[in-house]
């Protein structure tokens, strides 16, 4: 968790549950609360946390985790009260003179700071804060000026497209005061990727983000001015798989600012090369809301999720854990691990339970395509070709895991996981050539496409209608969602269930994929 190297690690984490685990504990508040006496779990767990993942589909590079002896020496994070962000044009009169004024205020910490716990309610508003409160400060680039405030700037709006909302206010970041007098733009918290602007300028929280992520990166790179070395060891941080032949990484040392902020420029909203993932083998950005359901986590199925200590465990990992892992012998923060005090703060075991929660507690927004007769046509369509043999209601997902195309599982695999021996055939690179790939993909739910965007593990097809759209299996398509750095055209291999259907059968069963 180096502040420098770790600033990219994105923030998926969640859920709840009320069953007691191993090395649970109450809280303080709990013995005092007569309503709701939530048991805390233990986040870090050797035993727990040596079994966590699935294997990658090259063992020998699965991380090793720290201990959670140094795990839990490291300092909490303390959570300071933030305030919102407005694109320009929008800020209230005298706003950053008034912040200017403001005392930092710790919301939330290990030392006696603590929001009110009394009820579950409670908690799921503490948990609305953890959500929405930044890891860091400064820009996405490492290099990048603390003092900068660049989301003031138009030309940061022209440059990568960042959606702002109907109040004026541009969700995805929050303003940071640690030092009266110190204004700094807070990033990377959970809010960051799943905060999504709709349409009509409302935020969903929790849904599939739509901020221009690598946009904002290359911005930074362009902007920041920082030296080569440092973006370096930045990107080989995020993507290195040194024990690949060839490594992917090989050239990175010889590249520019401006060539390391050009393979991000295509990545879209909705889409992001996370750490562990890659600049040409970005990952669709998930929909949070209704993930107490899923069995496994991320594209690739990296993560079982079978109790809230696994949801928590997600957390710690996503927002710099796993940075300070070995995979076979690279480890992203760089070896050796500094002391625990000296690498970036981890949250709280309360501040995970109560971030579960609150994500827990997320609705879908009210759904205007209402069931009719183009779509009831379009659910016959559904089960006469077979989608729910994979796409199972009332979930839509059967939680399973297909194996990418040109992975083998071991012979023990069928009995440790969920999955259905069949490859539908997408680009396998995410899952075999990445610090997430598991040699598999896990099948998506489909609730929410309405809203969501950029479809395909890598986010190749901005709409339902693209996906769909069988021309995206030539050679010469364009995508309309995600096209690797240097190549035009590109086909949208694999998935070609739905590919064959008449014109009037694929508009009913997108119709009714809308409704769900």
């Amino acid at each position: 968790m180096n502040l420098k190297l770790a600033v990219l690690s994105s923030c998926f984490a969640l859920i709840v549950a009320v069953a007691a685990v191993p090395g649970s504990r109450p809280t303080a508040q709990s013995a005092t609360t007569a309503g709701f006496s939530p048991i805390i779990p233990r986040t870090w767990d050797d035993h727990a946390m040596a079994q966590l993942e699935v294997p990658l589909a090259y063992p020998s590079a699965s991380p090793k985790h720290v201990s959670a002896e140094y795990y839990y020496r490291i300092p909490v994070r303390p959570i300071y009260k933030t305030y919102p962000v407005y694109a320009p044009g929008h800020e209230p009169p005298g706003y950053m003179d008034w912040l200017q004024k403001q005392e930092p205020a710790v919301v939330w910490d290990d030392k006696g700071h603590t929001p009110p716990l009394g009820s579950e309610a409670d908690w799921i508003k503490a948990g609305e804060i953890v959500f929405d409160s930044p890891l860091f400060s400064g820009g996405l680039f490492a290099g990048f000026p603390q003092d900068s405030l660049y989301v003031r700037q138009p030309e940061f709006y022209q440059k990568t497209g960042t959606p702002t909302a109907a109040d004026g206010t541009v969700p995805f970041y929050r303003y940071v005061i640690r030092q009266k007098g110190q204004i700094r733009i807070g990033i990377l918290g959970c809010a960051m990727c799943h905060t999504r602007v709709m349409p009509d300028g409302s935020v969903l929280k929790g849904a599939q983000g739509n901020f221009p992520f690598d946009r904002a990166m290359a911005y930074n790179y362009r902007t920041g001015g920082g030296p080569p070395p440092v973006a370096h060891a930045l990107e080989r941080a995020l993507f290195g798989t040194p024990w690949l032949q060839p490594d992917p990484q090989a050239d990175l040392d010889q590249m520019s600012i401006e060539e390391i902020a050009a393979r991000h420029d295509p990545i879209p909203p909705g889409v992001v090369a996370r750490h562990r993932t890659g600049t040409l083998t970005p990952v669709q950005v998930p929909d949070l809301i209704g993930v107490k359901d899923r069995h496994y986590l991320d594209r690739t199925g990296l993560q079982q999720h079978r109790s809230i200590a696994d949801l928590m465990r997600y957390a710690a990992l996503n927002q710099g854990g796993d940075d300070m892992a070995s995979y076979s012998g690279f480890i992203p923060d760089g070896s050796p691990l500094p002391d625990p005090d000296k690498v970036a703060p981890r949250y709280s075991d309360e501040q995970l339970y109560a971030l579960a929660l609150y994500v827990y507690s997320l609705q879908p927004p009210p759904n205007p395509n209402k069931p009719d007769a183009l779509s009831k046509r379009g659910e016959q369509v559904f089960q006469g070709e077979n989608c729910p043999v994979c796409h199972t209601p009332p979930l839509y997902t059967s939680n399973k895991l297909t194996i990418a195309e040109g992975f083998t599982p071991p012979p023990d695999a069928d009995e440790k996981y969920d999955i259905l021996p069949v490859s539908v055939g997408t680009d396998p690179n995410l899952a075999l050539k990445t610090r997430r790939g598991t040699g598999y993909y896990k099948v998506p739910s489909l609730k929410g496409v309405w809203y969501r965007s950029m479809f395909g593990h890598s986010g190749w097809c901005a709409t339902l209608e693209d996906w769909f759209d069988p021309r995206r299996l030539r050679d010469d398509y364009v995508p309309t969602g995600f096209m690797p750095y240097g190549v035009k055209p590109y086909a949208v291999k694999g998935h070609r269930f739905g590919l064959k259907l008449s014109g009037d059968d694929r508009k009913a069963l997108i119709a009714f994929l809308k409704t769900l």
